[in-house]
């Protein structure tokens, strides 16, 4: 199923990505190019709600969509990270926590699936609260500025994504420890 409706939502938000980077280097003016971003953002991430939204709604869910849904999340965190590391409005350690604990978890993910030992790893409500702490980190750091003239998104953004690091810390240790039992057992054989 590489052309149902979600599918194809997903595969958008791949192919936008490098849209969202190239707001920075278009030479427009400041604060233009953080409300694009951050609107670009939004728009991307809701379209991941509303893909899963859709596969279940339209009975498209697929294994493949399965697969990369989280990827495309995968991407458009990490590039986010880099663009805001880059404009210094990120510390290089969150993002190298960040993007390292998305490919640990993954590799893991991917190992456990192999020996039939997946169900140990399933997504649980401590990644849900990180994604969603960092999804809403990234475009208060884009934005960088007041919002409504009286929210400071940097200093919001800034507190969110050291939150969001920690959680990430707290979820990859949480899997580790529910795949540790698997590991031993086949470490063992």
């Amino acid at each position: 199923m590489f052309f149902t409706v979600p599918t194809l939502l997903t595969w958008t938000r791949i192919v936008a990505i490098p849209l969202l980077v190239g707001v920075f280097y278009l030479g427009l003016e400041p604060h233009t190019q953080n409300l694009v971003a951050t609107v670009m953002f939004v728009v991307f991430a809701l379209t991941d709600w509303l893909d899963g939204y859709l596969a279940r709604k339209l009975d498209q869910t697929s294994s493949f969509g399965a697969f990369l849904d989280p990827v495309a999340d995968k991407f458009l965190v990490c590039a986010s990270l880099l663009v805001l590391v880059h404009l210094k409005r990120a510390d290089v350690f969150v993002a190298l926590i960040i993007i390292g604990r998305e490919i640990a978890i993954s590799a893991l993910r991917e190992w456990m699936a192999q020996i039939g030992a997946s169900k140990s790893v399933a997504v649980h409500m401590l990644g849900k609260v990180k994604t969603t702490v960092q999804m809403v980190a990234i475009p208060f750091l884009l934005y960088n500025g007041l919002l409504f003239g009286v929210v400071d998104t940097h200093l919001w953004g800034t507190g969110l994504i050291w939150i969001a690091a920690i959680l990430t810390v707290w979820s990859m240790i949480y899997y580790l420890q529910k795949a540790l039992p698997e590991i031993r057992r086949r470490v063992k054989h």
